[in-house]
């Protein structure tokens, strides 16, 4: 519960300090008087609106299930946030963000506001089913829980299958250039050190003539070498090595010869185009080597782009078995919503005729799957939706729902604010409401902005907002002073004896005044 509020510089106020009552706390006074202002002053402590004062401290009880693995939360809290110029905000002296404020304090605190036409959304709807059935099904969690993960698993199954289908057409440009540039190299089918061999044979064409023409000359040495020999013998010199020259020299020049009828052989255009294809091949990926290389990389990426549609395969029939179970649980799931919600209308009868209003019915319709099941959920009022009921009908029907759904919580605790909620009701329907957010405050702490008598004449705790002049002031009545209020309310400023008696009464039939 919220135990004390202080603040300073508040618009119209200057300075305010509250100590709160644990169950209904009503705040009334004149219209512009600054009651809607101190509300949101609250709210914004909590993340619910901008802080408007230049200093506002809230200080409450830690909530039993409130946990943080960020912040330090003591058994007594206080938020603080300071305006100068932008808010800042501090809980229990650590920074802390506007959002990280709300996300905290989000399943404590429950605004509800005569404005605000928020509270009947298929998401709500279905997440006060669900938290209703678990109250009494723990099996419906484990459900719900398996449901969830299974169809998270199933979207990012269903997103990269998207990406894969997206990506197709591309896969396949991919596919068909990588073959091509497989073939390419295949069909030259290079070998490493060939280009040197294929320039030294094109180096030996072009002397081809040349050699011929001295090799023609110089076999003429041969005719010689008998000459030779017989200096030698009649020199009676050795001539081995001279003898060992020539054979050697006989085997160069037949090595030539034999060379040169090759080439004869060879095509030179032959020669030419091959040394032009390896050129290519070395001028795009820098040798025949490294060409040979490149083969093989794209050869697996081929074999890779072949696995990607082989696991797109099978991803769609994955997906398509995931997607029947799927179906079957949100089956089970939105049956046990409607067996829920039938309940739910009979429990919100009894409210709902007090409030002098029709029949509530939950309607359901089917949806693609999402992580909430197959169920879309509205909520009808007789043969009306709630997009077409009035503001007061609305709030009426949204503070029913909020009794019968606090009526199935285990948990208690927490805070709940209201303003205006009785606005625009007379009669039976302002006792109904004020009965209703009496019995919620058995529960929560409550505090309600409220221009009814019978709502401030059942209040724990009665504050006042006054305005003199530009100033605002707060201050809690005490019971001469509460009747005299009331009084206000129900007579405006110049009561007759008859509103002075039937104030009395309503403060009497609530406490024993």
């Amino acid at each position: 519960m919220i135990e004390r509020l202080y603040l300073k510089e508040l618009l119209s106020f200057d300075e305010v300090t509250l100590d709160f009552d644990s169950r209904l706390v009503v705040l009334s006074g004149a219209s512009g008087a600054g009651k809607s202002v101190l509300i949101q002053s609250i709210l914004s402590s909590f993340g619910y609106a901008g802080g408007e004062a230049r200093l506002c401290e809230v200080t409450l009880a830690k909530p039993p299930l409130l946990s943080s693995d960020m912040y330090e939360l003591d058994n007594e809290l206080v938020v603080k946030s300071l305006k100068k110029d932008r808010a800042r905000f501090y809980l229990n002296n650590q920074n802390i963000s506007k959002k990280s404020l709300k996300n905290l304090f989000s399943s404590y605190l429950y605004y509800l506001s005569v404005r605000d036409k928020s509270g009947f959304e298929s998401k709500i709807l279905i997440e006060l089913l669900d938290e209703s059935i678990m109250q009494s099904n723990i099996l419906y969690k484990k459900l719900l829980d398996t449901y969830k993960s299974r169809y998270t698993h199933y979207k990012s199954k269903s997103n990269q299958l998207i990406k894969m289908i997206e990506d197709e057409k591309k896969l396949l440009e991919l596919v068909e250039f990588t073959t091509y540039e497989i073939e390419k190299i295949k069909a030259i089918n290079p070998k490493e050190g060939e280009d040197k061999e294929l320039i030294k044979i094109k180096q030996q064409l072009s002397k081809i003539d040349k050699i011929n023409d001295s090799l023609a000359q110089a076999n003429g040495i041969f005719q010689l070498e008998s000459s030779v020999q017989e200096v030698f013998r009649l020199l009676e010199k050795d001539d081995s090595y001279f003898t060992d020259a020539m054979n050697h020299l006989r085997a160069d020049f037949e090595e030539t010869e034999q060379l040169a009828e090759e080439l004869l052989d060879i095509n030179v255009e032959e020669i030419l185009d091959r040394l032009e294809q390896i050129s290519t091949l070395k001028n795009r990926y820098g040798s025949i080597k490294e060409a040979l290389e490149y083969q093989k990389m794209k050869e697996l990426e081929l074999k890779s782009y072949k696995s990607i549609q082989s696991d797109k395969s099978e991803l769609e029939s994955f997906l398509l078995t995931e997607y029947k179970e799927l179906t079957l649980l949100a089956g089970e799931i939105s049956q046990q919503r409607e067996q829920e919600a039938y309940k739910f209308e009979k429990e919100l009868d009894g409210y709902l005729q007090d409030l002098k209003l029709s029949y509530a019915s939950f309607v359901f319709d089917s949806c693609e799957l999402s992580e909430l099941g197959r169920d879309v959920i509205d909520l009808k009022l007789g043969n009306s939706t709630t997009l077409t009921l009035s503001g007061g009908e609305f709030n009426r029907l949204r503070l029913a729902l909020l009794v019968v759904s606090m009526q199935n919580k285990k948990a208690k605790g927490g805070v709940i604010v209201l303003d205006e909620i009785d606005a625009n009701v007379s009669g039976d329907e302002s006792i109904a409401i004020a009965s209703m957010i009496a019995k919620l405050s058995t529960v929560y702490q409550v505090f309600a902005i409220s221009h009814q008598a019978h709502l401030s004449a059942k209040a724990n705790q009665h504050i006042l907002i006054s305005k003199e002049g530009e100033f605002s002031k707060a201050r809690v009545l005490d019971k001469q002073e509460r009747i005299s209020e009331i009084t206000r309310i129900i007579g405006g400023k110049n009561p007759d004896q008859e509103a002075i008696a039937f104030a009395q009464k309503l403060l009497k039939e609530n406490y024993d005044y």
